[in-house]
């Protein structure tokens, strides 16, 4: 039997396990990526493990996130990042070179390696063929300092294409199908493997937007093979020397299998507040839209913004909305600008940001109250885009143009007979003059810390377990929920103890002024606890307010991972029906905890308030079971180091 793409570039990079389904693994990490909303702590957990240079055959760092500066914390940051990259041999992109995975397909991804970063939407690099996962920093800091990357080997779904999308049907419309066959958990524990003579017609910027939304379906990654398309991507980015040919076995067996027809796709829209939510764009057409936003790592691309210009060429938008476009690199936007479409978009009355993350992560353009917005993002979870109030739907670029000059959600189709063919530039504008590279004198380079980094929190050894049920949530509560990344609490991503203030607020503002008094305790959630993006602060914050446990019915993958690193216990309900007799403020406890950890994958669980026994699951390996018992992945990695 044959191997799938997965499974091959797996086993190249098999350090620890065998490729048995379920099974923890641990793979070599070729390249790490991350960005400034998280690179602050995974660059102070790198300093902290002592290490003098990155051992990855190539790390990058990128500004994207925290652009705009209110205070010195963001500019503190970057210069922060700036110097410690600079001295330990990685790669500097300034803010305003783009978003770190454009970028990173862009100018430094290259077939067949494994990236690590520490930004949920890293499987973007699955576009030209990486096995590219996204993780916690610090998760991205073991692996900068040469550590291996552990996983549970997953399942892999085989996503066959054919035939070839219709004008004003885009790549977009591809992922939107599958969130709405599989939904935003229906990729946990697997990787999303896409083959099919229908590939051949998609584009590496095509593909990428697929493999960047397929983190809403809560996957491991996705990808794409090596192929024609993508060398000829390669060489036009002069690096067709990267280029390497990566195809599953013809014989290749695959856990699952989903067909797509691309030629019956049609225009499709994620609704408010959820990616799967999807209907066709003709079901709901006629919305009034009050913002439209595109851009952004999933659909920034330059074949994205030219039939965007093709669209709005010599017209006008419609007087009620308003338009920005934010390119997903600086390569994209020279490239518009050399050619006119930069001039066609202004013309029409689009506001143009810089190339960084901007309004989808909440970083400027919240919408106006009750307001509705259309955005070409990868998320629509309730209060992301800064206003609660606010409805946001998740279309194609192309849906995105065509309602911003009707001013109601409207199908692109009725547009058939304008001709928006874009070809692939044979050669792009290769200009990495803000990219800098690593010091080659570093014991000269000092680290520049501003006043508004902090410590980060660390756990103790585990003793006992009880506390009292400080909140209960319900189903698909997201890292937004638990830790919000506004524009007004970016800035603060390297001061947990600040952030910790507004852990959960979304869901309860009394949260952490209760886990305070009451000297921390344990959460409560429904299913798919904690999906959506990597960051670890929705981890750290909980631990600096005292978490010790939190129980639920399921977890995202990042998530119960970051909980891990931090020492804080992820239990699963045995029996889901025991969520419901739990009340805030009950008080629990886990007898013998550190006796039941040790040996047990089922542990007990005492309501101490009700007089109730509950059996709950400890889903981990026998690695990650030491973690815990010492409380998180640093303890774990200084105990290692006495030996």
């Amino acid at each position: 039997m044959g191997l799938t793409l997965t499974e091959k570039i797996l086993k190249a990079h098999l350090v620890e396990g065998e490729l048995i389904r379920g099974n923890e693994i641990g793979i070599r990490i070729d390249q790490t990526l991350t960005q400034d909303s998280t690179g602050t702590m995974a660059y102070l957990q790198f300093e902290a493990m002592d290490i003098d240079t990155v051992r990855t055959k190539c790390s990058v760092a990128y500004i994207d996130h925290n652009m705009l500066q209110q205070g010195f914390e963001n500019a503190d940051d970057h210069k922060y990042i700036q110097t410690v990259a600079y001295k330990h041999g990685i790669y500097f992109s300034k803010p305003g070179n783009g978003i770190c995975h454009q970028v990173h397909v862009e100018r430094f991804g290259i077939p067949g390696q494994t990236l690590l970063g520490s930004d949920s939407h890293t499987p973007t690099g699955g576009g030209i063929g990486m096995i590219a996962i996204g993780a916690g920093g610090l998760d991205v800091a073991v692996a900068m300092g040469g550590g291996t990357y552990y996983i549970t080997m997953p399942h892999v779904v085989n996503i066959e294409l054919t035939g070839k999308l219709r004008p004003f049907v885009s790549a977009k419309d591809i992922i939107l199908e599958v969130l709405r066959r599989l939904s935003v958990k229906g990729g946990v524990g697997k990787v999303i493997e896409y083959t099919g003579e229908g590939i051949k017609h998609l584009t590496v910027p095509e593909r990428a937007t697929i493999t960047n939304m397929g983190a809403e379906l809560g996957a491991t990654t996705s990808i794409f093979p090596s192929d024609e398309v993508t060398e000829r991507f390669l060489k036009a980015q002069d690096r067709a020397e990267v280029f390497t040919k990566l195809m599953p076995d013809n014989d290749a067996a695959y856990d699952e299998k989903i067909v797509i027809h691309l030629d019956e796709l049609e225009p499709l829209v994620a609704l408010p507040h959820s990616p799967d939510l999807v209907k066709a764009v003709k079901e709901v057409a006629g919305q009034k839209v009050d913002q439209i936003a595109i851009g952004s790592c999933t659909n920034g691309s330059y074949l994205d913004l030219m039939r965007v210009a093709k669209i709005l060429k010599g017209k006008t938008i419609h007087p009620e909305v308003s338009l920005v476009i934010s390119p997903g690199s600086k390569q994209v936007l020279t490239m518009l600008a050399q050619n006119g479409a930069l001039a066609d978009l202004v013309a029409a009355g689009a506001r143009i940001l810089e190339s960084g993350c901007g309004p989808c992560i909440g970083m400027g353009q919240a919408p106006a109250t009750d307001a509705v917005s259309l955005r070409t993002f990868n998320r629509n979870f309730k209060g992301r885009c800064g206003t609660t109030s606010a409805s946001v739907y998740l279309v194609s670029p192309e849906t995105a143009a065509v309602s911003a000059l009707t001013g109601v959600l409207t199908s692109p189709l009725e547009n058939g007979d304008l001709d928006i063919a874009v070809e692939m530039p044979q050669t792009f504008v290769v200009n990495d003059n803000m990219v800098i590279k690593p010091s080659e004198h570093p014991e000269t380079v000092e680290v520049v810390r501003g006043p508004n980094i902090k410590p980060f929190p660390l756990n103790t050894v585990l003793e006992t377990c009880e506390g009292k049920v400080l909140i209960k949530v319900g189903d698909n509560i997201t890292t937004d929920h638990i830790m919000p990344s506004n524009a007004s609490l970016l800035p603060f991503r390297s001061n947990v103890p600040y952030l910790a203030n507004f852990c959960l607020a979304p869901c309860d503002l009394e949260f952490p002024k209760r886990a305070i008094e009451q000297g921390g305790g344990m959460i409560v959630g429904g299913d798919n606890y904690g999906q959506g993006s990597s960051r670890e602060h929705a981890a750290l914050a909980p631990l600096q307010l005292g978490i010790k446990a939190v129980i639920t019915k399921s977890f995202a993958r990042m998530h119960k991972a970051n909980l891990i690193n931090s020492g804080i216990l992820p239990l699963v309900f045995e029996n889901p029906k025991d969520y419901e007799t739990i009340e805030v403020m009950d008080e629990l406890e886990i007898p013998e905890v550190k006796k039941q950890v040790a040996g047990k994958e089922r542990l007990t669980v005492i309501n101490k308030t009700k007089n109730l026994t509950y059996t709950v699951k400890l889903e981990v390996s026998d690695r990650e079971r030491k973690m815990l018992l010492l409380g998180g992945k640093i303890n774990r990695i200084k105990e290692l180091a006495k030996r």
